[in-house]
């Protein structure tokens, strides 16, 4: 599958890459001029300096990246983001510092991941009664103690 993608003129040198073979996303980096530094608990939205022309029934997910979320508590706060097929505006990835030290990244630092998915259009039916099942009602840490 092709997608399309327009590089703006603060955007990355090179068109965004599978870092591996096995690689589920496409890594995003910080389309940014100088270095922001945001404080735990605080977020930001960084730009990536680019758009995308999505297929309709598809959308592109933004995740985060394990390591910077690991090593310093850096995630992205609507995990996953959406990117709707018919958005056509540049990329921005919201991040948010979970840490407990303030966090610099620096221009095209690796922000986050953007893995694209295949959307399933349902119809919703109105019903009073739904079928029974043994969890029923039963919510959150209803099926176990973790």
């Amino acid at each position: 599958m092709e997608i399309k993608i327009t590089i703006l003129k603060h955007g990355p040198e090179h068109i965004p890459k599978y870092a591996t073979e096995g690689s589920a996303g496409i890594d995003i980096q910080a389309a940014i001029n100088k270095p922001i530094i945001f404080k735990p608990r605080e977020r930001v939205l960084i730009p990536t300096g680019f758009k995308v022309e999505i297929p309709i029934n598809y959308e592109i997910q933004i995740r985060p990246r394990s390591g910077l979320a690991i090593k310093h508590g850096i995630s992205v706060l609507n995990s996953p983001g959406t990117i709707d097929s018919d958005y056509r505006g540049e990329v921005g990835v919201i991040l948010i510092n979970h840490g407990d030290t303030s966090f610099k990244i620096n221009p095209f630092d690796k922000i986050a991941q953007m893995v694209v998915t295949k959307i399933l259009k349902v119809n919703l039916v109105r019903e009073d009664n739904l079928s029974e099942t043994k969890r029923g009602s039963g919510g959150f840490g209803s099926t176990g103690e973790s």
